[in-house]
């Protein structure tokens, strides 16, 4: 099963890329820490992503995900964000990354659960705020940032999916995965995930 990445800014146009996937007849894995702020706020948690165990609510709905699409696909599937996106937002956020979320990093890179190739979206100039997406522009900047940090350090190769029409994007997307010449996750790349990314200027 070649699983794929899509990560990249908040409001970056990379949920309408997955959906175009999935349309074109693609397995999706949707996105965990959306839904679960989406859960939360309907439960009257304004911000839940600052409540203690936040981490834990993603990483446990993300493993759910992962352990249903590695029985059910058996063709190419894109993750929308995957454990390493759960890293960086605590980065972002300031908070330690729970012990189990760093072992689950380090799991799924020594196994070569995903493919070495991951699509970072890029932003689009702009970012439309909704209620899981509070953050301005400049925010998103250095959160796109810190995304970037974290995959490089983890040893996965980014493959940049710069802001265009849609169609644009999907199709290189396509046209990257169907070369069938992406390398598989190389040994010996999974470095200290405990170590703070230099600071985002």
């Amino acid at each position: 099963m070649p699983a794929y990445i899509l990560t990249g800014a908040p409001g970056s146009g990379k949920t309408a890329i997955l959906r175009q996937l999935e349309i074109d007849g693609h397995a999706v894995v949707e996105e965990a820490a959306t839904d679960v702020i989406a859960l939360r706020q309907a439960l009257g948690r304004p911000e839940p992503w600052r409540e203690p165990g936040f981490a834990d609510r993603v990483l446990n709905l993300q493993r759910k995900r992962q352990l249903a699409a590695k029985t059910d696909a058996g063709d190419v599937v894109f993750f929308d964000r995957s454990p390493v996106c759960t890293l960086a937002l605590c980065r972002y956020l300031d908070l330690k990354a729970p012990r189990h979320l760093l072992e689950e990093v380090e799991r799924l890179v020594g196994e070569r659960w995903y493919e070495q190739t991951v699509f970072f979206v890029r932003h689009q100039g702009f970012v439309q705020a909704t209620a899981a997406r509070r953050i301005s522009f400049h925010d998103s900047l250095a959160f796109e940032r810190v995304h970037e940090l974290a995959y490089r350090e983890v040893g996965f190769d980014l493959v940049e999916v710069p802001a265009a029409p849609l169609p644009v994007r999907v199709a290189a997307i396509q046209q990257a995965v169907a070369s069938g010449d992406e390398p598989h996750l190389r040994e010996g790349r999974v470095r200290a995930f405990e170590q703070a990314p230099p600071p985002v200027a």
